[in-house]
């Protein structure tokens, strides 16, 4: 029960820096081990450009319009918060560590691993890129291949195999600067794509194979799984953003106009366009309106729809799981609200596709608040937070020496006192028995007379 309380009572912010919206969401893990959020701060997305910060003074504005609309709405104060980072300098490579151990008979231990984990670090990258995340793949003992944990085994010599992902160390610190100006500490830094698999992919997606498109507003982000790990990641450098372009310049109207008729009429497979619609967009100042039909407006969305989910095909093709994916493509990000999406990607990549929707770590009752796939970044880093072992401070610790100390006094007391009592009456047990006969045995009187 202790811990059960305890996992309540931990609360982790989650702070979403996209290229359209900037999100702060609040949960914790409630007595059933659902997540349940708190509260949820949204704002447009001002100085972010492909996932990047390019405006310092915008993003934090923003990022405090969030936080303030998040505290209001869990009723407490933000202070530290887990951000996710993103955007078109993250790359990726493969490397493998090895560690010739100086016994055979001896048994591999965790230091071990983290040995090789340490050595990753060294790893001579181009100027100005920083490692922001190293993920074990298989290790390999002596002539034994494909093992995924092997503490406990005996060998000579430890190989492994590790994912390496990078980004640049001007946007990891550009987005530290901004959270600081803000007034937030940050408690770590996480891939957004893996936040985001972690919010919307199963434990058995994982296993079988799946490739998991976030599909954003400046990029999209792609993170390929096999066994259960992560094998490949890329950014493809087009969002949601260049279709609103497309819509822009091919209706010739305001962006804000091009925005909600992809939001509100967009389909990414014309086809299935029956009725055809005339859609009436408003002009100002007096100009004449403008008409355009559902199809037409359709075919501009399928047609950049078709480039992004090409590109998302090259990169399958090129990490060598194509045919290895059985759970297929798993779309999420708010590009996967258009209409028909998943139907588009199967039909140009070949593959089962479906909508992942960030619902199955939360509360029943706060599905629908939250069921959106603009939220499976934020979602993700609150199960990663909540993840994270919690740092408990030397003073903390001072204090709860000392009430254990107290309490067991105070115990020690009780039971002498408790023995004391027994010595001058008795135990308890016997008095007890000793009532209980004497009722047995003593005459009651018949209650008929």
């Amino acid at each position: 029960m202790r811990f059960k309380e305890t996992q309540k009572s931990k609360t982790v912010v989650a702070l979403d820096i996209g290229t359209t919206k900037i999100c702060v969401m609040v949960g914790r893990r409630n007595e059933y081990g659902s997540i349940e959020i708190l509260g949820v701060g949204k704002v447009a997305s001002e100085g972010v450009r492909r996932g990047v910060v390019a405006n310092i003074d915008k993003t934090v504005r923003s990022i405090e319009e969030a936080v303030i609309q998040a505290e209001k709405s869990a009723g407490m104060e933000i202070m530290e918060v887990y951000a996710g980072i993103a955007g078109q300098h993250i790359k990726s490579l493969q490397h493998q560590g090895i560690l010739t151990l100086a016994d055979a008979d001896k048994e591999i231990a965790k230091s071990d691993l983290k040995t090789l984990l340490d050595d990753m670090y060294r790893l001579a990258l181009p100027p100005g890129d920083k490692i922001l995340h190293i993920l074990p793949q298989e290790y390999t003992v002596d002539d034994e291949e494909g093992i995924l944990d092997p503490v406990g085994m005996c060998g000579h010599r430890l190989i492994g195999n590790f994912h390496v992902v990078t980004g640049q160390l001007s946007a990891h610190k550009n987005i530290e600067r901004c959270v600081e100006k803000a007034g937030l500490k940050v408690s770590d830094f996480i891939l957004e794509p893996i936040a985001s698999a972690a919010a919307v992919l199963s434990e058995e997606e994982k296993e079988a194979g799946v490739a998991l498109v976030d599909i954003g507003g400046g990029t999209t982000d792609i993170t390929i799984f096999q066994e259960g790990i992560i094998r490949h990641t890329a950014v493809v450098p087009f969002g949601g953003d260049v279709i609103t372009a497309d819509i822009k310049e091919g209706c010739t109207v305001m962006h804000e106009q091009a925005e909600k008729l992809k939001k509100k009429f967009g389909s990414a497979l014309a086809e299935c366009i029956v009725d055809n619609r005339i859609i009436t967009i408003p002009s100002f100042n007096g100009r004449d309106y403008k008409e355009i039909s559902e199809k037409n407006l359709s075919l501009i969305i399928q047609a950049r729809m078709e480039e992004i989910l090409e590109l998302v095909r090259v990169e399958i093709k090129k990490s060598g799981y194509e045919r290895k994916l059985i759970g297929g493509i798993v779309l999420t990000g708010g590009g996967a609200l258009l209409s028909k999406v998943d139907l588009l990607a199967e039909y140009r990549t070949g593959m089962s596709a479906r909508v992942g929707l960030p619902i199955e770590h939360i509360a029943s009752r706060q599905r629908d608040d939250v069921s959106s796939p603009i939220y499976a970044t934020a979602i993700g880093l609150i199960i990663h937070g909540l993840a994270k072992p919690e740092v408990v401070d030397e003073t903390d610790q001072l204090v709860n020496a000392k009430n254990e100390e107290g309490a067991t006094a105070e115990s020690a007391e009780a039971s002498e006192q408790g023995s004391d009592a027994e010595e001058k009456t008795g135990p308890k047990w016997v008095e007890s028995a000793f009532k209980k006969a004497r009722a047995f045995f003593e005459a009651q009187p018949d209650q008929d007379f």
